[in-house]
This record gives C-alpha cells, sequence and structure tokens, in this order.
C-alpha cells in the first residue's frame, strides 16, 4: 500500500488528528495507589475522554502509560499488558475510533501485545532504528525482533508508526545521522509510518524538518507534540497530528481534557485540511 492510502485506510480521512488518552498510574508503578482499586476509575476516564474527542471531531486515538514514571527501559510487566488491554477493551467497546497504542518506554512488543488484544489498528514505538540515550538509558534499535514479533502472533494488521530522532532523548551518538536518513532508515526497515517531535512532551516540533522528512520518504509522515490550535497550519506537509498536552486543561497534560479546547483546535485542523 502507497503512502497515500495508509492514512485513509486507518482513518477514513487523508489527514489525521490523533488524541491522546493518557491512562492513570497502572499497577507496579511507583503513582500507582494501593490502597484502592483504580481499574474501573481508570476505565470511566479513558472512556469518557474518548467520547470527548469523538464528539471534538478527533479521528483517531491512543492509549499511553505517560503516568507510570519514571519508565522502565523497553519492557513493562504482565500487569501493564493486562491493564492496558483492560482500558483499551472498553474504549473500543464505546467509541470507534481508530485505536493507537503506546507502551512507554519503548515497550514496543508490549504495544503490539496490547493491541492485537484489545482490538487497536497501529501502535506508536520509540527506538525502532539507530540506539539513542533517553531518558531510561541506552535505547537499542529493534525494528528486526519487533516486526518478527508481529508477523509471529499474526498482528501484521498493525501498523507500526516509529518516532524518529524522538522526544527526551540525546542523539550525539547518531549526531551524524541528520532526521531525512534516519526516516529513510525507519522507511527501509518497513515502519508504516514515522513520527517526528519536538524535544519534550509539548514542545513544538521543526516545521522544516517535518517538510523534510514529508518531501524524502513515502511512508505517512505524523507531528508527535507540540501542536496547538496556532501551529496547525504550519504542519500542512503532515499526514497525521498526535495531540496530548493543549487540549488538556491549561495545557498540562496531566489534567482533565479540556472540551472546549479540543473543539478549537479540530476546527483549527479542519480549516488547515481544506
Amino acid at each position: 500500500m502507497d503512502r497515500s492510502q495508509i492514512i485513509p485506510s486507518l482513518f477514513g480521512v487523508p489527514r489525521a488528528l490523533i488524541g491522546m488518552l493518557h491512562v492513570g498510574p497502572l499497577p507496579g508503578s511507583p503513582g500507582h495507589d494501593t490502597s484502592r482499586p483504580l481499574l474501573d476509575e481508570q476505565i470511566d476516564r479513558a472512556v469518557a475522554e474518548a467520547e470527548l474527542y469523538q464528539v471534538a471531531g478527533f479521528d483517531g486515538l491512543i492509549i499511553e502509560n505517560m503516568f507510570d514514571r519514571p519508565y522502565l527501559r523497553s519492557q513493562v510487566g504482565p500487569e501493564v499488558v493486562a491493564t492496558m488491554t483492560a482500558i483499551g477493551r472498553e474504549v473500543r467497546r464505546a467509541v470507534p475510533l481508530p485505536l493507537g497504542v503506546q507502551v512507554l518506554a519503548a515497550a514496543n512488543e508490549e504495544a503490539i501485545a496490547v493491541a492485537m488484544a484489545c482490538g487497536g489498528a497501529f501502535v506508536r514505538v520509540e527506538g525502532f532504528v539507530f540506539s539513542h540515550v533517553a531518558d531510561e538509558g541506552i535505547v537499542e534499535a529493534d525494528a528486526g525482533p519487533l516486526l518478527r514479533y508481529r508477523s509471529a502472533v499474526g498482528a501484521q494488521h498493525i501498523r507500526v508508526f516509529a518516532d524518529i530522532k524522538k522526544k527526551h532523548s540525546a542523539h550525539a551518538i547518531t549526531a551524524d545521522v541528520d532526521i531525512v536518513e534516519t526516516a529513510h532508515a525507519a522507511e527501509f526497515a518497513l515502519a508504516d509510518g514515522v513520527i517526528v517531535t519536538g524535544v519534550a512532551t509539548g514542545r513544538q516540533a521543526d516545521a522544516s524538518e517535518v517538510a523534510a522528512v514529508a518531501a524524502a520518504v513515502g511512508v505517512p509522515v505524523l507531528v508527535g507534540s507540540g501542536i496547538t490550535p496556532d501551529n496547525v497550519a504550519t504542519f500542512a506537509d503532515a499526514d497525521g497530528l498526535i495531540v496530548g498536552s493543549s487540549v488538556k486543561e491549561r495545557g498540562d497534560w496531566r489534567r482533565p481534557l479540556d472540551p472546549d479546547a479540543s473543539r478549537r483546535l479540530v476546527d483549527a485542523f479542519r480549516g488547515s485540511r481544506r
């Protein structure tokens, strides 16, 4: 399938606006409250926010264990997989929007397992090509093992969107490989799309880098941080925008979803899409 068909085949639109569902602290994480059962509360919150995204006019969703900080590197326990699957199943049951999965940090096989079990359509992965130093330490490239795992479990239908030169990371060890060459490498390694970000959560990506990557590769290019109503038009070269901070109260990813901010972003995006 060529680039022009991947996004429409997933989201039913030529360019997609995707909202983040930051699930609360999961079992085993430092922030998890063991004094009371939280799964039902987390499901209720995720479903409620998914419904708000749908009403606002978003094209897709991603569930992510953002509250599990500090993150483990490239693996999580079965309790995280089980909990995220339960949340994802209920979100899928309540809202028909295509659902993606990201499991931090770089727990990419686990993300595919969750997506396969909950009816997800895609995953967002880190460390797909080229090693880098993240907050959690050195993250090794895993395209080969990851796509073999996807094949082994019969999940070839789940699309893999790979962060390149990802946020919250140092890329000094690959400083001689620019972002366009990194995108080429991800495309060569059979990523279904690449994601360009700013340096941290909520920080705007470099529009010139997005444009350069979009001009260079034949897979979809998404922007994965820092999208606001004021800069949506700046990223007209992107095939998709992933939003998680600016649509929350006070622009803080830790706070609840703000319906008014969500609608403003959708209105701005639709204007740029036209």
